[in-house]
């Protein structure tokens, strides 16, 4: 599609720019707090064998056939889908429904991060981090279905995050999403080098180290080590959210597609590994002034960003207000670049099909999505925002990566063609690897990832939450994607791409 409604289709300025988007987008809050965990509890050292290989069958084929399906048919996930096939657009819909529900509670995080930025000054949250984030600043309600009203300070914080992002996306793809990736990228691999030289000075940091890098090879015998290697690459990456379809639709025609997937595919990992150094190094600094092991301070997400590293900055030895605004500073760019590139894929789809102008799509898409995130703000926001979470990335994001594989290399048969577009414009060639990985490696792995995680979570209720809560917030919210993603294809919109293909 050249044109909507008239107007041109946004482009990127140039390749740096979607490079940086697209490393913004792959760069965000679980980089730094949830790889140097998997890793540690995934065989230390040894994690890196099933990682990488992880990431040459599976991360980077599927971002290649991402980056073709966008930039073939100029088009976000719905109409790409309805090009190959018409009665698959539900498919595109599908994933942006699950990119919807992750980014009203992603911005919530976001606000949080920007309100410990301000925390930072004088380490406000006091000798007690726990207590702070769970009762002062979050006010923890008793239970899972005691809403207990707003809690203003986090409700501010998230409208800041929902305003300079909501600028940022008006601007459009070169002027706003481009242009704060090329100043944020670079400020926010600036941040991280501050913040792994500080840790890797600190006293009791070799121990830290040693527990993450100190390789344990029995774990590769072990199924689920290799299961979290897949897993954590698939998320990392952003494949499966629909981002990196819209992203390429806007290269120019000439683009080299898979260049481009491992500059970027190789930029997260270089940023996960650096990111899991210091994390390591200040959490053995954290075992060192407590007299205890690594083992016993380690801990992963929203713990280890709001309680354990308040902990750790009060503790260090002077300058301990701008460590803390390093470290959350960085959370906060990282949020915002996966912020922009999230809601994108879904301006992108609303746009094209009812053509939309952008600032239209965008109130739209932005003012619904911060609707739906004022539940997160409430003393009950944790509890929701916890099991949305798990349930939008085990069995939202896997199963329509999977579903998009399955579909286009058994359904419509067109991995073959999308292999011919990308050759003619990309300097590596996708050749028989990348056919091997999307047609065996990726979807056998992806199916059993889902069935270990359906398993688990049938044997077990996670997180000892009401099953009334889980069926509301859990497979409620599943299913209800799945079919927003039918309710929106049966719409009638505007008229397919000039690209879309003939259903064949």
């Amino acid at each position: 599609m050249a044109e909507e409604r008239g107007q041109a289709r946004d482009q990127w300025a140039g390749k740096l720019g979607f490079m940086l988007a697209a490393i913004g987008s792959a760069v965000g809050l679980g980089n730094i707090w949830r790889y140097p965990y998997i890793a540690y509890e995934n065989g230390g050292g040894a994690f890196l064998v099933p990682y990488f290989i992880a990431l040459v069958t599976a991360g980077i084929p599927v971002l290649i056939l991402e980056y073709a399906l966008g930039h073939k048919y100029r088009s976000a996930a719905p109409f790409s889908f309805r090009a190959l096939s018409q009665r698959w657009e539900w498919l595109g819909w599908w994933q942006i429904g699950v990119s919807f529900f992750i980014i009203t509670y992603y911005m919530v995080i976001i606000g949080w991060v920007l309100s410990y930025c301000y925390y930072s000054f004088g380490t406000r949250w006091g000798s007690d981090p726990d207590t702070f984030f769970n009762e002062s600043f979050l006010g923890l309600s008793a239970g899972f279905w005691e809403f207990g009203g707003l809690q203003w300070r986090v409700l501010l914080a998230t409208a800041i995050a929902w305003i300079l992002t909501y600028w940022l996306l008006q601007r459009g793809v070169s002027r706003g999403i481009e242009l704060a990736s090329k100043i944020l990228i670079p400020a926010l691999v600036v941040m991280i080098l501050i913040f792994v030289v500080r840790g890797l000075t600190l006293p009791g940091a070799v121990d830290g180290l040693n527990v993450l890098l100190t390789p344990d090879f029995s774990a590769l015998l072990n199924p689920s080590v290799w299961v979290a290697a897949y897993g954590q690459i698939f998320f990392s990456l952003s494949v499966g959210f629909s981002i990196m379809i819209a992203y390429a639709s806007y290269l120019n025609r000439r683009s080299d597609l898979t260049n481009s997937a491992f500059i970027v595919a190789l930029s997260n990992t270089g940023f996960e590994f650096l990111a899991a150094l210091g994390v390591f190094s200040v959490l053995g600094f954290l075992a060192f002034q407590q007299n205890a092991t690594v083992d016993e301070v380690v801990t992963s997400g929203i713990g280890l960003a709001f309680v354990a590293f308040p902990q750790i900055i009060n503790e260090l030895p002077g300058l301990n207000s701008f460590f803390g605004v390093i470290f959350f500073g960085a959370l906060l760019f990282a949020g915002v670049t996966s912020a922009v590139s999230i809601l994108e894929c879904a301006i992108a789809g609303v746009r094209e099909k009812f053509g939309l102008t952008r600032r239209a799509a965008v109130n739209w898409v932005c003012g619904l999505a911060a609707l739906v995130s004022i539940i997160y703000a409430t003393r009950g926001g944790l509890y929701y925002l916890d099991v949305v979470d798990r349930w939008m990335n085990n069995y939202g994001l896997v199963l329509t990566g999977l579903a998009e594989i399955l579909f286009v290399v058994f359904v419509v048969r067109r991995l073959r063609s999308l292999q011919d577009h990308v050759n003619e414009r990309s300097y590596i060639r996708a050749g028989g690897w990348w056919i091997i990985a999307l047609t065996a490696v990726t979807p056998a792995l992806l199916g059993l990832v889902t069935i270990l995680n359906l398993y688990g979570e049938l044997t077990s209720r996670y997180g000892e939450y009401p099953l009334s809560g889980l069926l509301v917030f859990g497979w409620g919210l599943a299913v209800l994607v799945v079919v927003a993603g039918f309710v929106f294809q049966g719409i009638t919109g505007r008229e397919d791409p000039a690209t879309a293909e003939e259903n064949a």
